[in-house]
Parts: structure tokens; C-alpha cells; sequence
């Protein structure tokens, strides 16, 4: 068995308000990115690390991460795209063929050890699963004029994490068939598009994650299992200012 995980590093941070891009920010002594990275690094369940980075860091993440702390198991490093699936896309071409690929945003350090166990165990029956936990606050949906038009049941919702995890020919198919739609050569375009019925096209529009990839694209069903509330995604100072908190749960 082979199994490779694809760290996501290439994100701008806009939101963080910061010079410095989220995934460089020092997070008590090491860099946010460090952190997953230490993890798949120290697990025994993967095998090798591809990072997608910004256009032009390549050499920076070379640099920083696998010279200074000495992670090996990164072989590959590749620049991203525009939009984070084209990143995924450039990730899930890296990977050349593996048997299971977990996909990873590296704005998330508080992943563990027994999380990648709860996605091997669920692997091993199913072809896809995703990490997240149930919510905690009632969720309701707002209508266009700003009014409430449905509660939605607290009991089946829940926040999506990463990493999320598939059977690599699987999780690579969809993507080709997604990205079919995005050809630049016209004649390719139409070929592609003649093979997928207005009901995928309409919902490729709306894929927010590489869950929704494989059930928009193959129909695949994913399975929900737990992560962790600590695994939250650094997108803001405030998010900053909670990940130091937690920080002392963890060995550093």
C-alpha cells in the first residue's frame, strides 16, 4: 500500500491581514505549516508528502521545510493554481498513481496521529471519508430579504475539515472529469462537455470541496467521521489568537 498526502500551502491570507501569508505566520516556535507537516512526517501510515505552494515559493518551502527540519517525506513540491482545486489538481498529477491520497489545507496544525488512524480504519471499508464534527449552534437559512426561511436540524449537520481522504484512481478520475470542463482548447471543451449532462455541469459551478468533487462528478458517497473541534483552519487574527490557546495541548 502506498498512501501520499497533499498539503495545501499556497494561499494568499488576505483575510489574515497580515504581510506574511498564514501558512509562514509563527505559530508558538514554528511556522503554521509546520505542524501538519510534522505529523504526516512522524506517521506511519504515509509514505510520501506532496506540498503545493505559491507560484515562485518552491524553492522557499525546499528550503524551510524539508533543509532546516529535515522532512524527508516530502519528495514533491509543485506550484498551485488560481483557485484551490486547480492546487489539488496540480497535487493529484504530483502523485503520479498511490493507492490512497489524503488532501490537507496546511492552515490546519492541530491534526493528530489518532485522527489518521479513524481515516485508515474507515479506508479500508469505504473508498472516501472526510474529517468533521457535529455543530454546535443551531443553523438557520437566511432567505434574500434577510429573513428566516428554515431551521435547519441541528442533529444531521456538520463542519467539514481536512484532511479529507479517498482511493487515489477514485478521487483522480472525478478531478479529470471535472477539470474537463476547464479545457482552454475549445474543440477539447465541447468533446469533454458532451460527455457530462447538464445536471453535473450546473453543480460543478458549486463544488466547494474534493468531497463534492467525487459526489458531483462519480456519485461516490462520502463517509462523515470524527476529527476534532481542534482542528480549525487559520483564516483570521481571531483564528490565530484561538490556535495559540490550543497550542498547549499539544507537544511542541
Amino acid at each position: 500500500m502506498k498512501n501520499i498526502a497533499i498539503v495545501l500551502a499556497g494561499g494568499s491570507g488576505s483575510r489574515m491581514k497580515s504581510k506574511v501569508k498564514k501558512q509562514y505566520i509563527t505559530l508558538g516556535n514554528h511556522p503554521v505549516l509546520w505542524y501538519s507537516l510534522r505529523v504526516f512526517q512522524e506517521s506511519p501510515r504515509i509514505d510520501e508528502v506532496i506540498l503545493v505552494c505559491g507560484s515562485g515559493e518552491e524553492e522557499r518551502c525546499r528550503r524551510e521545510f524539508v533543509d532546516t527540519y529535515g522532512f524527508s517525506k516530502i519528495r514533491k513540491i509543485t506550484a498551485g493554481g488560481k483557485e484551490r482545486y486547480h492546487s489539488v489538481y496540480e497535487g493529484l498529477k504530483a502523485a503520479g498513481s498511490c493507492d490512497y491520497i489524503l488532501i490537507h489545507d496546511g492552515a490546519r496544525p492541530f491534526i493528530s496521529n489518532e485522527m489518521l488512524e479513524r481515516i485508515f480504519d474507515c479506508l479500508a471499508d469505504c473508498p472516501a471519508c472526510v474529517v468533521g464534527m457535529p455543530v454546535k449552534d443551531t443553523i438557520k437559512v437566511r432567505n434574500t430579504e434577510g429573513f428566516v426561511d428554515q431551521t435547519l436540524p441541528r442533529e444531521h449537520l456538520w463542519t467539514v475539515q481536512t484532511p479529507q481522504s479517498f482511493s487515489y484512481p477514485l478521487i483522480r478520475q472525478a478531478y479529470d472529469k471535472s477539470m474537463s470542463l476547464h479545457y482552454d482548447n475549445a474543440e477539447q471543451r465541447q468533446e469533454a462537455r458532451a460527455q457530462i449532462n447538464e445536471k453535473e455541469r450546473l453543480e460543478a459551478r458549486t463544488i466547494t470541496d474534493d468531497a463534492m468533487v467525487l459526489e458531483t462528478m462519480m456519485n461516490v458517497p462520502v463517509k462523515l467521521i470524527e476529527g476534532s473541534y481542534d482542528n480549525i483552519k487559520i483564516t483570521t487574527p481571531e483564528d490565530l489568537a484561538v490556535a495559540e490557546t490550543l497550542l498547549g495541548r499539544y507537544n511542541d
